[in-house]
This record gives structure tokens, C-alpha cells and sequence, in this order.
């Protein structure tokens, strides 16, 4: 069964990107095929991943908003088994575009349906908003992933985007479902991380994964570079973070598999 995940905060600075391309990457390392889409204007996951921005129509803007063919903006990456939807800046303008067209919300998935095959997991790096193209990946997507920042008003928005969630659950894609919460930018060194840490967990409880991702100079630095941390510092902490993650993903997906099955 394939996973589509929707890397998802409406603020800015928690970590998405760095998320998408560096769980993408532990993924594939580990073995599974993976497509990471870019849905983001600001193109962060595209350029740590070490892709020029391209052409409009060989974009997630081609994609969405042209109709194109999937697999005719999908471009393979430096980490065999992993490959990108890019985006460009032309998707800034997508959310106002997307607003006269019939099924807006189910652009994405449709496109998925038809050119997706052979991946096993989708990794959707959302915008830092709850518009149209983050509709379109929750929409998409049979899985939500939240990272949350162990720094001030952590929490601060999250009932937004929980709504969110719950109205596309209702309306729109039932099957979705918050697999996981995600602490970044943890930094052990300051009492804030640590009781931030522990307000996330009261809050959501087992949703929290057991990783968390550490706030790190050489996580910080490998987007300058065009490559995910484990390319750029295999030895750092953020390489043995985000590797925990992978792991942690897959066998949520397992035991997410395992319900499913004995439900049907």
C-alpha cells in the first residue's frame, strides 16, 4: 500500500523542508522508493535537494495548474531510489489560479493517481499556510506529519490547522489520517526544548515520534550544499536523527497496515 504523507504546519521556520528532503532521503537509503513533491513557491525542498528551479511547465506548477503529466516534471536525485516533484517560483500565483477551477482541491490527487505508480512512499512539503496547495496535499495524502519547533508558541496555530485537517477529513478525504507529530530544532542544552517537549507529548500523546530532530549546524549547513545531511555529514547527529525517523515511519506505516488489514 502506498503512503502519501503531507509534511504539514501553517508557520514557518519548524523544519518542512528539511524534513521532506532529509526523511526522503533516510527512506530511499533504507531501501524504498520515494517521490518527494515540492509544494512550496519558496522551492526549499527542490534546492536542498540540489535542483536548479526549472521551467514553469516541468513543475509542480506544471502539474497542478497546466495538467501535465507527472511523470514529465519528475526529476531523479543524487540518492538512488529518491526522486522530486520540483517546484518554482511561478506556483506563488497557483492559489489565486486554482480558485476558478472545477475539483480544485483534487488536483494533486488526481495527478498522483495517474503518474505515481512505482513509489512506495510520497512525501508533500507543504507551503507555511492552510490555502489551496496545502488542501490539495491533504486532500492527496493518507497521512499527516506535524513538525513541531521546541521553541516559543510551539503550539501556537495548531487548533487551526487541526480544524483544517478535520473539515478535509469530513469532506473530502476520510482516509487521512495524523500519523505523527515531529519535534525539531531540539536543543538539550536549554530548559525551554525540554518543556516544550513535554507540552507537545502531553498534547498529543503517542502521536509523537520517539525521534527527535536536534537543532544542528550541520543540518542548517547541507541545504548550502544541495544534499540532505546524511550526503553532506554522514556521522552528524541530524544524519542519526533523521535515519531513527525513517525508521520509526516505517514501522508506523507497518503497524498502520497491519490495522487496516484486520479492519477489512
Amino acid at each position: 500500500m502506498r503512503r502519501t504523507i503531507a509534511i504539514v504546519n501553517q508557520k514557518g521556520g519548524v523544519g518542512k523542508s528539511t524534513t521532506a528532503v532529509n526523511l526522503g532521503a533516510s527512506l530511499a537509503l533504507l531501501g524504498t522508493r520515494v517521490l518527494v513533491c515540492d509544494l512550496d513557491p519558496q522551492a526549499n525542498a527542490t534546492s536542498g535537494l540540489g535542483i536548479p528551479k526549472p521551467s514553469a511547465s516541468a513543475s509542480t506548477y506544471g502539474v497542478l495548474i497546466e495538467g501535465r503529466a507527472l511523470s514529465a516534471a519528475v526529476v531523479s536525485t543524487a540518492v538512488s531510489g529518491l526522486s522530486l516533484l520540483p517546484s518554482s517560483p511561478h506556483l506563488a500565483g497557483a492559489e489565486v489560479e486554482l480558485v476558478p477551477m472545477l475539483s480544485r482541491e483534487l488536483r494533486l490527487r488526481e495527478a498522483l493517481e495517474r503518474g505515481a505508480e512505482g513509489y512506495e512512499v510520497i512525501l508533500l512539503d507543504c507551503p507555511p499556510s492552510l490555502g489551496l496547495l496545502t488542501i490539495n496535499a491533504l486532500t492527496a495524502a493518507t497521512e499527516v506529519l506535524i513538525p513541531i519547533q521546541c521553541e516559543y508558541y510551539a503550539l501556537e496555530g495548531l487548533s487551526q490547522l487541526l480544524d483544517s485537517v478535520t473539515l478535509v477529513q469530513r469532506y473530502l478525504n476520510p482516509a487521512l489520517d495524523i500519523s505523527g507529530v515531529l519535534l525539531t530544532m531540539f536543543d538539550a542544552r536549554t530548559r525551554l526544548s525540554e518543556q516544550v517537549a513535554v507540552e507537545v507529548r502531553r498534547f498529543f500523546k503517542d502521536k509523537v515520534y520517539e525521534a527527535v530532530i536536534p537543532r544542528s549546524i550541520r543540518l542548517a549547513e547541507a541545504p548550502g550544499y544541495g544534499m540532505p545531511v546524511m550526503l553532506f555529514d554522514p556521522s552528524s547527529r541530524g544524519t542519526d536523527a533523521y535515519m531513527n525517523l525513517a525508521k520509526e515511519v516505517m514501522t508506523r506505516g507497518r503497524d498502520r497496515a497491519t490495522v487496516v488489514g484486520h479492519a477489512g
